[in-house]
């Protein structure tokens, strides 16, 4: 069975660009491929990028806030994990998309197509082209 999309909306629209906007750090992005594997405490997560605790702490605050992570307190320590599939889903999601930004160049290098290659319009619409055209007086 197919997920279908609900229709679009402002807060829908507004919900996206936040989740967009909490993975499009390196730091954050590492911290939740690693929480969509595994569960780990703030210090291990601060040792695996490299950071201060209260500088990860801060990354996991904002992934949190967009509802990517979960957290559990266990004495003194809290434990964070992603919040579900969907967040390892969106971590795969933009590798696709950025390895099919790179395929149109790779494929006609190799002579072949790639689906990728396939998907990307090769010329723009006409009303595109257009505009693009510059003004002269003849």
């Amino acid at each position: 069975m197919e997920a279908q999309v609900a229709s679009w909306d402002e807060e829908r629209a507004e919900r996206s660009v936040a989740v967009l906007k909490a993975v499009a750090d390196p730091s954050r992005y590492r911290l939740l491929w690693a929480l969509s594997e595994r569960e780990l405490p703030v210090s291990g997560l601060a040792e695996l990028i490299g950071a201060h605790v209260a500088a990860t702490s801060q990354h996991l605050a904002r992934l949190r806030a967009a509802g990517l992570v979960a957290s559990r307190r266990e004495g003194t320590r809290i434990y964070y994990r992603a919040a579900g599939r969907q967040v390892r889903a969106l971590l795969e999601s933009a590798v696709l998309a950025g390895d099919a930004a790179d395929a149109p160049e790779d494929a006609a290098e190799a002579g072949g197509t790639s689906a990728a290659a396939v998907a990307v319009p090769r010329e723009r619409p006409a009303a595109a082209r257009a505009r693009r055209r510059p003004v002269t007086d003849h």
